[in-house]
């Protein structure tokens, strides 16, 4: 029978293993078991304070990309583990060629993935190498799941997740209706899409809240060869291997790329050779962090990598605490060496 848990601690749910207890805490794996677990919690919430909009109810996936407070969370965390996937036809989804991703429009797909939410990135691979298909190279080693990366517009090795998106279904948390966006009306940006944006309407302290819980994804691929996907995919996860600090607890990059229009001449031919496309003209943060000798600097138990600066390791009891400091000291540093104002990838739950 499902049933809502309390004083949950967040730690093991977190791949930072940092945060402190939910006082409410859900793990669905179906929409059906979603609508029956808001039932329940609105009965629950009828009894308390009224919380902020932003502290009522938080979605988390595998804790990839998230910083959980020390002190924890008021309201209820769902736990997405809606998992399914299954191939469709063409014939089982209605698209015209002009809705598709334009990296597809030359190579009209023939495949369609009907994909859970809750999927982690490596099982989607996994699957995707499995069964020949193409499109999904780029996000070789890539962490968290796919309701994550839709949310985020997750990318890396110039692709990112609207390459592959048809329709995203999401159920709204006050509504209890199911919505669906075709590619275009879900507004994805560089590392944002309408999911995050209209979680950050708020003020920041209350920047956690959602307002919609994505539950599933159409993605649109391709037939390939299958051990030309699995070699370009190892390739990723490689590369990931051996310039991320993976021996440690992180959650991923910390900062945003910087794009190249706020970077001073001076700076951009100091670092000419290190833009790249992502997917467009940026300059790594990481190559600041590192011109700016920050690799090493610690807070606590919290550490700049020496291996890849842009992420903030856990040592091995470092505090939520600890990384907000270092955040603030290294975002002072960039500011007053540089002038500019770096962004924070990361999402914050408190």
């Amino acid at each position: 029978m499902l049933s809502i848990q309390k004083d949950v601690s967040l730690k093991n749910f977190s791949n930072y293993k940092i945060g402190g207890r939910a006082k409410y805490f859900l793990e669905v794996s179906s929409l059906l078991e979603l609508k029956e677990g808001f039932a329940k919690w609105n009965k629950i919430s009828e009894t308390l304070p009224t919380l902020p909009a932003g502290r009522q109810v938080f979605i988390l996936g595998a804790g990839t990309n998230v910083l959980i407070g020390d002190k924890g969370f008021d309201g209820l965390v769902i736990h997405n583990n809606i998992k399914d996937i299954k191939i469709l036809r063409y014939k089982d989804i209605k698209r015209t060629k002009e809705e598709l991703p334009n990296i597809l429009v030359s190579q009209y797909p023939d495949i369609y993935l009907w994909v859970g939410a809750g999927v982690l990135m490596e099982d989607l691979l996994a699957f995707c190498i499995k069964n020949s298909l193409s499109g999904f190279e780029w996000a070789g080693g890539l962490p968290g799941t796919l309701g994550g990366a839709i949310r985020g517009n997750a990318g890396a090795f110039k692709g990112e997740i609207k390459d592959n998106i048809a329709e995203v279904m999401s159920l709204g948390i006050k509504t209890q209706q199911v919505k669906k966006r075709s590619l275009k009306d879900c507004k994805f940006e560089y590392r944002s899409s309408v999911f995050k944006n209209q979680s950050e309407e708020d003020s920041e302290s209350q920047r956690a809240g959602a307002k919609e819980i994505i539950i599933e994804a159409i993605l649109s691929l391709k037939r390939g060869n299958k051990s030309d996907i699995e070699n370009q995919t190892k390739e990723k996860i490689e590369y990931r291997r051996e310039r991320h600090p993976l021996e440690f607890p992180n959650i991923g990059s910390i900062f945003k790329n910087i794009s190249l229009e706020k970077v001073s001449q001076k700076l951009l031919k100091q670092l000419k050779d290190s833009i790249k496309n992502d997917p467009f003209p940026i300059l790594p943060t990481a190559k600041l962090l590192a011109l700016a000798g920050l690799k090493g600097k610690k807070q606590g138990e919290a550490m700049v990598s020496e291996k890849h600066p842009n992420f903030i390791v856990n040592l091995g009891s470092a505090t939520s605490e600890d990384v907000l400091k270092l955040i603030s000291q290294i975002k002072n540093i960039i500011k007053n060496k540089y002038g500019i104002e770096l962004e924070e990838e990361i999402t914050l739950l408190k």
